[in-house]
């Protein structure tokens, strides 16, 4: 499904449904996921279209640009070492029009669990959007159009033995990629002391010959000054 693709369009399965074609001299612009619906009219005789995954923090709206990863199982890191863990994380799909040598956005939509918290307090904590996820070794089977996977890099630079339950990103800096049978990014943290550390995203891909996702912000040409996320308050 992801990738660019001309007019008619049909994509289908059991949850998803994404249909455009031409109708009475319009172009119209269907889709379905679960129980949501979409239509749209294109005034156009002819467009590209482009499909792929997006920042998971635009729905139901832009409410936040943190995300937050919950591990179920945290996991503890020896002093002064590196190590590498992989995490799942919800895909956001987001379908784009054509524009020249650009391309705006028609539509976002997704299959996975929606969900918020805050990180911090309530009076100076951040809003994230919230996802949990296992902690693994090595690459774990996922839902297609559901999850992507991500490699977490931890560093931990203290003294001592340091547990890691949480990891909370600024998602304007994700680089996410995507193949025909998957979604990935690549992050890193640097554990600072026993609650608190910095996180940010790689421009790498998990895999070779991965292409990289149109990414929101650059769509909408939002100014971002920083990438980097500083957890201060646990972690």
């Amino acid at each position: 499904m992801f990738g660019k693709h001309g007019i008619p369009l049909l994509f289908e399965t059991k949850d998803l449904r994404i249909c455009v074609q031409n109708q009475k001299g319009y172009t119209v612009y269907q889709r379905k996921c679960k129980d949501e619906e979409e239509e749209k009219i294109l005034l156009a005789k002819s467009t590209e279209i482009l499909i792929n995954p997006v920042e998971p923090i635009n729905k139901p709206k832009e409410i936040t640009n943190y995300f937050l990863v919950n591990l179920k199982e945290p996991v503890v890191v020896e002093p002064r070492s590196t190590y590498k863990i992989y995490l799942t994380f919800p895909l956001a799909i987001g379908v784009f029009l054509k524009r020249s040598r650009d391309y705006d956005i028609l539509d976002i939509f997704t299959l996975a669990s929606q969900k918020y918290t805050l990180y911090g307090d309530q009076h100076q904590g951040v809003i994230c959007r919230y996802w949990e996820s296992t902690a693994h070794s090595n690459v774990p089977e996922i839902e297609p159009l559901q999850q992507g996977i991500m490699e977490l890099s931890i560093k931990n630079t203290t003294e001592r033995w340091t547990p890691v339950s949480k990891a909370v990103f600024n998602a304007y800096g994700m680089k996410i990629y995507y193949s025909s049978n998957l979604v990935s990014m690549k992050a890193s943290m640097t554990v600072l002391s026993e609650c608190s550390a910095e996180t940010h995203f790689s421009s790498l891909p998990l895999q070779k010959d991965m292409k990289k996702s149109l990414e929101l912000y650059t769509v909408r040409k939002l100014s971002i000054l920083s990438s980097t996320f500083t957890m201060m308050d646990g972690i």
